[in-house]
């Protein structure tokens, strides 16, 4: 069961709800350890005294602020608990706006928030379902470990959620920042159609699932294949920009290209949910599946083959081939390198062992 990071009320006019606030989300990064390098030895970050160079306890380390050079003020936590808006104990809703009104550049991070006991759950859900059926959010204030907080309060199904919004001064404006956009708008145009087009090729319902962390997949499987002395294939290398002579062709190509998918993938869920209904109707159990990945097309490895070829096949699979026929460096080869190395059948292994 989650604990509560943040206990205090929710207030709304004179009505006041007693809250628990529970981070929503995980993340899954890769945690290293720092090492010496050629060693096993772990590194440590250690608090020590600037002056005298010894290890300091964190009870006794306060928080100072700098006045002039070498002069500071000492400001224990109680008092900064004191001075803090309601005593750092409650959300406090000033505000209902619509959810769209606000930028998404506003938004940081989101939390949910529970009724503390059952006996506050009426009132919970009271403030839950008339933020549902007005269609708004509780624009609120609250401190937690120091901090002043903007946030939004937002009703989900069941349950209040509290997203963490930044302040309008620590917002960029992106018109100050950023040196070139575009100076015209795309209005209409042939181009624009099409672009509209692909949109509505690749677009489908949001489906959170179907999304993973690639990165966090590939920083795995180098560490194992480094732990078992074996070389990863890289990564393949960021697309070049569009020449906007050849947008046009682009642009059909991908059009064609998320189509084709689409109904690829509308085919496979199709004969899926028609061999469910088939085995429901025979009585009959399906087949186990093998958990064994099935096996890759046998590939020819003699003879060269052609370079319109090999331009379909993505990094992973040309560095696979470059494998099998033990072409040298291949590793340090970018993507047309491998296809010029593999178009030209076993001629450039032979000659490097020559």
């Amino acid at each position: 069961m989650a604990r509560a990071i943040w206990t205090g009320v929710i207030t709304f006019g004179l009505v006041s709800v007693p809250v628990g606030l529970y981070t929503a989300v995980s993340d899954h990064i890769v945690h290293f350890h720092q090492l010496q390098r050629g060693t096993s030895d772990r590194i440590r970050n250690r608090r020590v005294n600037e002056r005298t160079g010894e290890e300091v306890s964190g009870d006794d380390i306060v928080k100072g602020f700098e006045v002039a050079d070498g002069e500071y003020v000492v400001v224990e936590p109680e008092e900064l608990d004191e001075i803090a808006p309601g005593r750092s104990r409650t959300i406090e809703i000033s505000d209902f706006v619509d959810l769209d009104e606000i930028e998404p550049v506003y938004f940081a991070r989101t939390y949910y928030l529970a009724p503390r006991g059952e006996e506050h759950l009426k009132v919970y859900e009271l403030l839950r379902a008339a933020l549902e059926r007005a269609n708004r959010v509780g624009v609120a204030t609250f401190v937690m470990r120091g901090k002043q907080y903007l946030t939004a309060l937002r009703a989900e199904e069941k349950v209040l959620m509290l997203q963490t919004l930044h302040w309008a001064d620590e917002v960029r404006d992106p018109t100050r920042e950023l040196s070139l956009l575009p100076e015209r708008r795309a209005e209409s145009g042939k181009e624009l159609d099409m672009a509209l087009q692909l949109v509505d090729a690749l677009s489908g319902p949001w489906d959170p699932p179907r999304y993973h962390d690639t990165y966090e997949e590939k920083v795995h499987e180098l560490v194992r294949a480094k732990a078992e002395g074996q070389e990863v294939a890289p990564a393949e290398e960021a697309p070049a920009a569009t020449n906007v002579v050849d947008l046009m062709e682009v642009l059909q190509g991908s059009i064609d290209r998320a189509r084709s998918g689409r109904e690829k993938r509308g085919a496979q869920r199709g004969g899926e949910r028609g061999g469910e209904r088939g085995g429901a109707r025979s009585g009959t159990k399906s087949p186990a599946k093998s958990t064994a990945k099935p096996k890759s097309p046998a590939r020819k490895t003699s003879g060269a083959p052609k370079k319109s070829e090999l331009r379909e096949l993505s990094k992973a699979e040309l560095y696979e081939r470059a494998t099998e026929r033990e072409i040298p460096g291949r590793s340090r080869m970018s993507r047309q390198e491998l296809i010029d190395a593999l178009a030209g059948g076993g001629r450039r292994r032979k000659k490097a062992a020559a």
